[in-house]
Order: structure tokens, then sequence, then C-alpha cells
């Protein structure tokens, strides 16, 4: 499994639910703000510099991207949020787009939540933690831009949002990564590896949406 993620190819774009790709095949998804640095950490990931696209301008994507990894696993570039010069009509079609993947994939294996170190858990970050905990998805908190902040101020942040997320009985794993320096790689795949059960902890496979409560908008 050394070469999975290298060998990632692009499978289909998704702009409503039934455009998902049929099939049993695993799924990571990646989700993140705006010019947080997703398709970056992607590319790292794979080390393909252009199979997640880079907009140079924020809330430009509006598309769910599939990419390959073989036949059974797949990762998933989920759109950027919480840009506000999105119009309020492309930001509630978004919201559906994403409530649909969460809520109808139960091949979702887990969620990758993409921060920029310097500004982590913003409103639509802490929702969209919100919904994982909601649909019962595992979640993994990449702190994208690492090389902006020197080791003390970065590992404080670091410390900071454990804190926070414990306080507000949020479940998710949390590391520092930069893609400019190649930097966590290891501890993303470590984990990519978990919850496709690649490793003898199993994977954290079919998940089922709960019946109480309504999380909040992203």
């Amino acid at each position: 499994m050394k070469h999975l993620y290298r060998q990632a190819s692009f499978l289909t774009s998704a702009s409503k639910a039934s455009q998902f790709p049929g099939g049993d095949a695993l799924e990571v998804a990646f989700a993140g703000r705006s010019n947080a640095g997703k398709s970056s950490a992607i590319n790292t990931l794979c080390q393909q510099k252009g199979l997640a696209r880079i907009s140079k301008t924020p809330g430009r994507t509006q598309l769910i991207n599939f990419f390959s990894l073989g036949e059974d696993y797949r990762l998933v570039d989920l759109p950027g949020y919480g840009y506000a010069k999105v119009p309020e009509k492309v930001r509630r079609e978004w919201q559906k787009l994403m409530e649909d993947y969460l809520s109808e994939r139960p091949v979702l294996a887990g969620l990758v939540m993409i921060m920029d170190i310097r500004h982590p858990l913003k409103e639509y970050d802490i929702q969209m933690l919100e919904w994982c905990r909601y649909f019962n998805t595992p979640c993994h908190i990449l702190l994208t831009k690492a090389d902006k902040l020197k080791k003390g101020p970065a590992s404080q942040s670091l410390m900071k949002v454990t804190k926070t997320l414990k306080e507000l009985e949020l479940d998710a794993s949390v590391q520092m990564f930069s893609a400019l320096k190649n930097q966590g790689v290891p501890e993303l795949v470590k984990v990519l590896n978990n919850w496709f059960g690649m490793d003898e902890s199993g994977p954290e496979r079919l998940k089922n949406s709960p019946a109480l409560g309504e999380p909040g908008e992203l």
C-alpha cells in the first residue's frame, strides 16, 4: 500500500447527489474553508502537483471531485466553504450538496478537515465538525501552512485547537501540516490507512445517521 496515494487519478465531478459514483469503494473526504490549502494538501499527499486544481479565486470550486485509488478506495475533494463573496444562492447549493454527501454516503470512512494554522476553528469549521458528530463521521484536522509560523507559536496553536475541541466535546485528531515543506505526510497517511482498514485496528467503515437533533448550517 506504500504507493496507494501516488496512483490517485481523477474519477468524476458531481454537482448533485445523483451524480455520486456508485460501488462500495471506501472514501475519505477533504473539507475546509476556501484558501485554507485543501487542494495543496491533497496534491502533497498524492505527490502530484496538478491532481486537485488550485483556484486563484477563493470559493470558485462548486463541485465535489472524486479521485480513484484503484478499485477499493477513493479520495474526495469537497467544495471550499466560508468565503464571504459567494452569493447566498450558491452558498445554499453548496450546503445542500455537502449535506447530501455527508448524510448519504455509507462508504465515507472519514473526513479530513483543513484549517490554516494561523486561523483555526472559525465558525464554519466548528459547524462542519458538528456535522461530523451528527453523522458519526470520524474526523482528522490538518493545521496547514505550518511553515508560516515558528515552532513555538505553531505548537501553541496545536495545543489551543486540541483544548478547544475538548471543551466543545468535538471528537477529532489534530496534526500540523505544511505542503511547502512536505511536513506531516506520514502522520496523515497513517490516519487514512487506518480509516481504509489497512492496519490491525480495521476501518471506521459504515456509519448510520442519528435520528435526533439538527446540525448547524454550513
